[in-house]
């Protein structure tokens, strides 16, 4: 027997005739969304990302990170007006600085010997747009305390990791060997990944895109 077409979907599903597009290539951001029971499609945000840091405050890492992700969003949704885009970004802080991305391993050592013993911050952005409009965005931070390890370790991390560590800001992942460079984490785990899930689904729910 065939299901009505207004039959209810699994918790978690768009509504009838609702489109999610993920503006963002991140493995991580992809894998949340498709554990949380939410359906949507990709679509990378041609964005020139050091043009939007060259104009930003960058001792404000948590504002670069919704910028990002708002700029993004509105990148897809400009080509796509009827769908809702999420735009997602992350950045980190230290000392009060902003940290990019390593270019090369050695970089990725020097990085994580600067923060070695030390806290810093990463701060997750996401916006929400439709109809080339940013109608919601939001940030969340999580406190990294890297604990004092050692230089052995240091290099064995570095020579199994290999060069992905360049597609991370900070030269780790947290859900794979880069758990081993805390001590502590003070924050949400899925914003340390990369998204504040928590308020993005919510938003998705209020706005009528998620059953809820």
């Amino acid at each position: 027997m065939t299901a009505p077409s207004d039959a209810l979907t699994p918790f978690g599903l768009l509504q009838r005739g609702e489109r999610l597009i993920l503006a963002s290539k991140s493995a991580a951001r992809r894998s949340m969304l498709t554990e949380a029971g939410v359906a949507f499609s990709v679509q990378a945000a041609d964005v020139d990302e050091d043009a939007v840091k060259a104009t930003h405050d960058p001792t404000d890492a948590a504002g670069l990170a919704v910028e990002l992700a708002r700029v993004k969003a509105l990148a897809v949704s400009r080509h796509d007006a009827d769908a809702w885009v999420l735009g997602a970004d992350q950045t980190l802080s230290f000392e009060g600085g902003l940290v990019s991305k390593a270019g090369s391993l050695d970089a990725a050592r020097a990085g994580l010997m600067a923060m070695r013993g030390k806290a810093h911050q990463l701060h997750s952005g996401a916006a929400l747009a439709r109809n080339g409009q940013i109608v919601w965005s939001g940030v969340d931070t999580a406190t990294m305390r890297v604990r004092a390890f050692s230089e052995t370790f240091l290099d064995t991390y570095l020579a199994t990791e290999g060069e992905a560590l360049l597609a991370c800001v900070g030269s780790y992942r947290l859900e794979g060997m880069g758990s081993q460079l805390f001590e502590a984490v003070e924050g949400d785990y899925f914003t340390v990944l990369g998204l504040p899930l928590w308020p993005v689904l919510a938003e998705l729910r209020r706005a009528g895109v998620l059953r809820s």
